[in-house]
């Protein structure tokens, strides 16, 4: 399979662009000594990236968002949601950002994410960072799924940043970084339907189905095809 060389790697930012009013520009906090701990050799041909460039410093800042490409722009996504048993009408990213968007080798469109990348402003009294134990069972459990045919966010790496994670004991830390068709939620249209922008709750839908589902432009009530493929 055909690698994409590193200096043609592009992300895009369309998500960014088409809905500001659900993207905080942010960058990841940075990692003094990353170590790449397990790296997904056959997503990372799927998406064209070299494993081995993946290993090593340039791609090992890539995956933690310490240097991304030139005209990417990474944010923590807003969406409300479910926390603790109540619903929180902006929970959003609180430790996670979209890096960007990138085509793989078949030119279908994947989000490139991380988590555990530090605090953004959706953090409310979290610390922003992860462990490397609950990243690795992560990564096994959504290549797993992955396996089994089952949709899921899939696992491209995960980097251990050499900073100890405050728990119920001190923990080593980590980035996982993942690969999805979209990081789009039902919280994502909670959200946009709280803040009572038409124009925005519309603008997502036309999102989601040029990402997801494009045939239900065709459809004599968009809206609802698009309703109907996801239920």
């Amino acid at each position: 399979m055909s690698v994409v060389p590193t200096s043609s790697i592009t992300l895009d930012n369309r998500f960014a662009r088409e809905l500001p009013e659900l993207a905080i520009a942010w960058q990841a906090e940075e990692v003094a000594d990353p170590l790449p701990l397990v790296v997904n050799e056959s997503l990372a041909e799927e998406l064209g990236l070299d494993p081995a460039w993946l290993r090593g410093p340039d791609g090992t800042a890539l995956l933690v968002g310490s240097s991304v490409p030139a005209g990417a722009t990474p944010v923590a996504q807003a969406y409300a949601g479910h926390q603790f048993g109540g619903f929180v009408p902006r929970l959003g990213d609180g430790r996670a950002l979209l890096l960007g968007e990138i085509s793989d080798t078949e030119g279908r469109v994947r989000d490139l994410h991380l988590k555990g990348s530090g605090r953004t402003p959706f953090a409310r009294g979290g610390d922003g960072l992860a462990a490397v134990g609950p990243m690795l069972r992560e990564y096994v459990i959504s290549e797993a799924m992955h396996a089994l045919g089952v949709p899921s966010t899939r696992s491209l790496a995960v980097v251990a940043t050499g900073r100890p994670v405050l728990r119920e004991t001190s923990l080593p830390g980590a980035l996982l970084c993942r690969v999805a068709s979209s990081h789009l939620r039902v919280g994502s249209f909670q959200y946009a339907r709280i803040t009572g922008d038409v124009d925005l709750l519309r603008r997502l839908a036309d999102h989601a189905i040029t990402r997801h589902h494009p045939a239900a432009a065709e459809a004599d009530q968009p809206y609802r095809a698009m309703f109907e493929a996801v239920v």
